[in-house]
This record gives structure tokens, sequence and C-alpha cells, in this order.
């Protein structure tokens, strides 16, 4: 058995001299398996809320075309990667396979697990699509797809579902970071907060902040608005289009006694929100862009064109203890449990 290389280049077809991420075609021949990769039986695909979002616009809602979409771009590409938004998501599925190289590791075969990069640079094939959740960005699947040696996931936890886990893990990073960046007393604002990421930002910059900290979160429904301020998720909510900062910027401002933030943190899936999560930030402040729908060219020419000083973080779906932060978040907290139970399962 062969060994290919820790991040999975021996299987970049084109172009060459790129990794996975960035290639145009992997190999997703699974006859062959390399000594350094782990084998997976997949279930369900956690499709990234950006690339879902643009195709279900782009077939009209028709679960059948979405469906013959996903299969057109797996078949052409060897993974998961919308070409438009150049994101992927993540899956579930059982261990298969482990790589007479990797067979030290705390994993057996049969073992249930969630992958934790993207499935953009993940070798997938998919055998046949079961069902697709329209709601929840989930598509369930017969399918194998590998793990490199450098590839990172997390064994499913025993005392919640698998769905449940799956859909708090698809967004590992944003609370994550959010924990690792927010203070006490920080003034935080959430964009996009209707949606798991954002929720799952507005409870753990709660509980970061603390006392003497405030939390203010944008959405567009008036439904979400609801859901934040009754669970206490956040101080404040705002309701609003984050495609129209100027017409957004007084009342985020307003929401904050008058004053800039500290820290913004961008969970929005739509394109065109990024001056929304720049202006009302101070200077010396932090801009956290989670959402894969964001341009860092629009965001890094529209804070120069603004006179904006402000560090801006790109979206890193991966922090050190990233899963079993936002894995407790979901224990400590029943209301956010329950709403994931409710929504995403």
């Amino acid at each position: 058995m062969n060994k290919g290389d820790k991040f999975g280049t021996h299987r970049v077809i084109k172009p060459q001299g790129v990794l996975t991420q960035a290639a145009e075609k992997i190999d997703n021949d699974f006859n062959k398996v390399y000594s350094n990769e782990i084998l997976c039986d997949v279930i369900s695909l956690n499709i990234d809320s950006a690339s879902f979002t643009q195709l279900k616009e782009e077939a009209g809602d028709d679960e059948q075309k979405i469906g013959e979409k996903i299969l057109s771009i797996v078949n052409d590409r060897g993974k998961m990667q919308n070409p438009v938004t150049g994101s992927g998501g993540m899956f579930i599925g059982k261990i298969a396979g482990i790589g007479e190289d990797l067979k030290g590791r705390d994993l057996k075969v049969g073992d249930k697990i969630a992958s934790l990069v993207s499935l953009s640079l993940t070798p997938l094939k998919i055998e046949s699509i079961e069902k697709i959740h329209m709601n929840i960005d989930r598509v369930d699947i017969k399918g194998k797809a590998i793990l490199f040696e450098s590839g990172i996931y997390a064994k499913l936890p025993p005392d919640m579902s698998e769905a449940l886990a799956l859909a708090a893990l698809d967004v590992a990073g944003a609370p994550a970071q959010t924990a690792k960046l927010v203070k006490p007393g920080d003034s935080v604002l959430v964009l996009g907060a209707g949606g798991k990421s954002g929720m799952m930002c507005c409870c753990e910059a709660v509980k970061r902040t603390g006392p003497t900290g405030r939390v203010v979160a944008m959405c567009r429904r008036e439904e979400h608005r609801k859901i934040l301020l009754e669970n206490k998720f956040c101080h404040e909510v705002i309701l609003g289009d984050a495609g129209k900062p100027i017409e957004l910027l007084e009342k985020l401002l307003k929401a904050n006694n008058g004053k800039e933030y500290d820290i913004s943190i961008s969970c929005v899936n739509m394109p065109n929100t990024e001056m929304s999560c720049i202006l009302p930030v101070k200077d010396g402040g932090i801009v956290y862009f989670f959402s894969m729908a964001t341009s860092f060219t629009k965001a890094a020419l529209g804070a120069e064109g603004v006179g904006k000083d402000v560090t801006m973080i790109v979206g890193n779906g991966y922090t050190k203890g990233h899963a079993e932060i936002t894995l407790e978040l979901l224990r400590e907290s029943e209301a956010l449990r329950k709403i994931f139970n409710e929504k995403y399962v």
C-alpha cells in the first residue's frame, strides 16, 4: 500500500502543484486507498449555508434539480465544492477503513465521526442521494469519502443524536472563534443571528462578555428576533437587511448606546454584506467574517475606502478545541439545544 502526501496532494488531478481545496478536480477513485488515508462510508452531508442558498436559488427551490446539481459537481470535481461560492460543508459517516500508517489513532472501523474539514477539499463519491432536507442544508446520501492524514474529525458524542451533533459541528468554528476573540466587557454585534452559527455566536458572546458586556444581534425575520430575545441569547435585536449598510448603521449604533462596537461577527449567508460588518466597529476593533459569502476583496477595499482601521479575520472554520467548545455550548444551554432539535434535526 503506497503512502500519500499528508495534505492529500497525491489526489490532485488538475492543476498540479496545488492543495486539494484549490484544485479543480481531484481523484475520488477509492479502489486505491493510501496507507495514510481513512476511508469513510458517508451518511449525510451538511452543505455550507452560502452554498446551499445559492443552489436553491439557481434551482428555483426545486429539490430534484438541487440533487442533480450536487451529483454533477461531485462527478465533475471529485468533491463537493460549489463552483460559485467555492465552499463545501462537512459530512458524518462511519469509518470503513484505516490506513496502516494511522492505526495508532484512537479510532476503529465502525466508529461514527463528523469530518471537521471542508467538503471543498475532501475526495467524495456519491452512489445515491437518499433525501434532501431543504430547510436545514442537509443531504442524506450513500457514498464514500476520504480523510487525509492532516484531516481533523470528531467522534460523535453519545449524549446527543447524530443529526444534532452534525448541525452543531457544521458551524463549530464560529462559536469557538467567538470564545477566543470576545473579552469581558466587550460590545459585540452578530449579523445573521437567526441561523445556526449566528445563534451559537450570540450565546457564546453573552457568556464571554459577562455582566458588563453587551451583545446586539441583527436578523431579518421577526420569528428569529423573538427566539433570540425570549431565550436571552443577546441583549437587543435589530431587524434589517445587511445588504444595506447605510440604512442599517444608525439602528446598530443606537442599539449600542450610540457607540461603535468592539467586535462584529458576520454569519450572513448572502453576498454584499461586508460593509454592514465593518462600519459599526470602532478603530482598533475586530471584524470576524465567518460567512463564506464574504468577498474579502470588498471587505479590504471597503474598509480602506471609509478609513476604518479594523482587524479583519478570515472565517477559519478551525480553532483548537472547536468541536468540544461547540458541543459543550449545547450541553450548557437547554434552550439552545431545544431550538436545534426543533429546527435543525
